[in-house]
């Protein structure tokens, strides 16, 4: 398969990618991709914004905008070399569903962690939530040697990188944690028909672990932001 065929098999993440990069002219256009007011007028996570100002869109929105161009690139290029594998074993539709369940997801422990004084904004809740899924996928297909390695790259990278936070100013470690954890469980739940499925048992916990995990930060994300 060609690089224009690979291209159109995976047009769900080409279309992630359009989407973030216009985004990001437009925040370019409007006063800047660093300026705190136009993040905010464009959907960025901010605590007591969500909470008190009752904005809870924040939680959706965040994970297209990004803070100055490094920030983007670094994020475009995981979400292309992960996207071109995910989408063609997982499907279009169902690796659209896992990756913007996963930016809500780590959006939401962000928003459990309660520091209302922050802002924060990119697709890497969304990228953890791939790195969360391929994990999912690689634990319930072991006898694929290629899944296998995708899942062991996944896992790794997203434990390297959440180490590299600790030591790294103003990066929204919550916000990955928990975008791992919701594509995680999504990957657990959504299934796949051509690979090997998690039984019916696993993937009703995982539903109601979901369940527990959204109910659970957006109740603790009420009581420490208000």
């Amino acid at each position: 398969m060609n690089q224009r065929q690979n291209l159109k098999s995976c047009y769900i993440t080409v279309s992630i990618l359009a989407v973030l990069l216009l985004v990001f002219l437009i925040e370019t256009a409007i006063g800047g991709s660093e300026n705190i007011y136009v993040l905010m007028k464009m959907g960025a996570m901010k605590n007591d914004a969500v909470v008190i100002g009752n904005q809870w869109w924040r939680l959706f929105t965040a994970q297209f905008l990004h803070m100055g161009i490094m920030h983007l690139v670094s994020n475009a290029v995981m979400i292309y070399y992960l996207g071109m594998y995910m989408e063609t074993i997982i499907g279009h539709w169902r690796f659209l569903i896992i990756y913007l369940l996963s930016g809500i997801g780590g959006n939401l422990l962000s928003l459990a962690w309660g520091n209302d004084n922050a802002i924060s904004a990119g697709a890497s809740t969304a990228l953890f939530g791939l790195f969360g899924a391929m994990t999912a996928i690689a634990l319930q297909n072991r006898a694929n040697p290629i899944l296998v390695y995708l899942g062991k790259q996944s896992f790794w990278l997203a434990l390297i990188n959440i180490v590299i936070d600790l030591f790294a100013p103003n990066i929204d470690i919550p916000g990955h944690i928990g975008g791992f954890a919701m594509g995680f469980l999504v990957a657990i739940i959504l299934g796949e028909k051509t690979l090997r499925q998690y039984s019916v048992k696993k993937r009703v916990i995982a539903l109601c672990l979901l369940i527990i995990y959204c109910v659970a930060t957006v109740r603790m994300g009420m009581v420490i932001n208000l």
